[in-house]
């Protein structure tokens, strides 16, 4: 009886979106379609081919899904970056600088994998302490 009653909540919910996308089909239907395909014809396969020479040239994985966490911030905030005024004005969340704040993400993540890699490679290779031997 709850499985039926968050189905017919789903349902209801998922045909009021729809009602309330109909009116704007024209402008959102491209990117509905767009933004998949070029996920999956361009981003991925690149990415694919990226991590593939990456992990041949014997690069660590935190630097691997350092990019493809970049790759997909950066695929999330296309459309806002490209064309700020493309959705519908909304108070609150259209008046952000988006490059501005992409930028400020992607400068965060590289800076937490360099300060992860130094901290790593220091104690790899620090001095040794007294009383043991290197071996």
């Amino acid at each position: 009886m709850i499985r039926l009653a968050f189905l017919v909540a789903g349902v209801g919910a998922l045909g009021y979106g729809c009602w309330l996308l109909v009116p704007q089909l024209t402008t959102t239907v491209p990117w509905l379609i767009a933004g998949p395909i070029v996920h999956d014809l361009v981003v991925a396969p690149l990415l694919a081919g990226v991590g593939l020479i990456l992990t041949r040239a014997r690069v660590g994985a935190a630097v691997r899904t350092a990019l493809m966490v970049t790759a997909t911030l950066a695929l999330i905030a296309v459309p806002l970056v490209w064309r700020p005024s493309a959705a519908p004005d909304n108070p609150g969340l259209q008046n952000r600088d988006y490059p501005r704040d992409l930028a400020l993400w992607l400068t965060a993540l590289w800076a937490a994998l360099a300060v992860s890699w130094l901290l790593r490679r220091r104690r790899r290779v620090g001095p040794p302490t007294a009383g043991t031997r290197n071996e």
